[in-house]
């Protein structure tokens, strides 16, 4: 069990501490729902969760495997929705694999990452689409 403690702080800020580690982070409000969009809303960390996970997914196989993939890269786009309940309506992500990965590399990667635990919790709640290259 993970604890991470959050204090709200005014002006639609919000400031949490993880237990374990004391790291610490500030969300706000997007601009387009009364904040000023200063730092990562609460829905950014859920695209920020999705994108870091897989690219964890995708370290944890490679070092198990010996290979190197410094480089990977991922770009999450959060879309919400437009009427209705306010909610996440897309998250798609664009995951960059190293070049010189053999294809049976790539397979064993991208196995990986698509399983990874955000994406496997969000299923079915939040679409999702992963485009890997």
């Amino acid at each position: 069990m993970t604890t991470i403690d959050t204090r709200y702080d005014g002006q639609l800020r919000c400031h949490a501490v993880h237990g374990p580690s004391g790291s610490e982070l500030d969300t706000d409000a997007p601009t387009d729902n009364q904040g000023r969009g200063e730092r990562f809303s609460p829905t950014d960390l859920v695209a920020t969760a999705l994108s870091t996970c897989i690219l964890t997914l995708l370290g944890i196989t490679a070092e198990r495997q010996g290979w190197r993939l410094e480089g990977a890269t991922a770009r999450v786009e959060k879309t919400m929705t437009s009427s209705g309940v306010r909610r996440i309506e897309l998250l798609e992500v664009w995951i960059a694999l190293p070049g010189d990965l053999s294809p049976e590399q790539r397979q064993q990667l991208i196995r990986a990452g698509e399983t990874c635990p955000v994406k496997e919790s969000l299923e079915g709640a939040v679409p999702m689409r992963l485009h890997w290259s």
